[in-house]
């Protein structure tokens, strides 16, 4: 009976690791804080539908991440600099908050101050590296700016990552 005990509390173990890699490596993908990604989670628990997909979402619509799923930023971490810089604007106004949630029909672009300077002229033109933007985004490449078409679905992020087991971890 001893032995059962014992794999039971293995067993828990090891489930709850798995929940938490599950987690980091999510926060880690968008880069976001311990408090951020809880108060994430909150919110995705608040809305209609499955949990763990609309935290994805919520996620998936963070300015920066939608400036680098643009191809206007190298990596998520390079685009949270560019935002925080104020070099963005949203439907025209300057928006420096990484964590701006973006909706159908806002515009992102990049400012006008902005795109002479090297990091962004390297985006247009015949030598820009090839991006491709998800189906619920469209680009224009060489207006330094994109629209958000819809609201990013399940299907719409590429990242592998078992949802249900970041709920498993928050719902104890």
């Amino acid at each position: 009976i001893k032995s059962s005990a014992a794999s039971d509390v293995y067993k828990r173990q090891r489930e709850y690791g798995m929940q938490l890699r599950e987690k980091q490596t999510a926060k880690r993908y968008y880069g976001v804080l311990e408090a951020q990604f809880a108060n994430y989670y909150k919110e995705a628990d608040r809305r209609e539908g499955m949990t763990g997909e609309n935290l994805l979402i919520l996620l998936e619509r963070r300015l920066d991440n939608v400036v680098y799923r643009m191809g206007m930023a190298e990596c998520r971490r390079d685009a949270r600099q560019l935002v925080l810089h104020g070099h963005f604007t949203v439907n025209g106004k300057k928006v420096n908050i990484p964590s701006y949630l973006v909706k159908p029909g806002d515009v992102i672009a990049v400012r006008e101050a902005s795109r002479s300077s090297v990091k962004f002229s390297k985006l247009t033109g015949a030598d820009a590296p090839l991006v491709t933007t998800p189906e619920w985004m469209e680009r224009n490449k060489e207006a330094l700016e994109g629209k958000i078409l819809r609201m990013p679905e399940r299907s719409d992020i590429e990242f592998e990552v078992e949802e249900h087991l970041i709920v498993e971890l928050y719902s104890k």
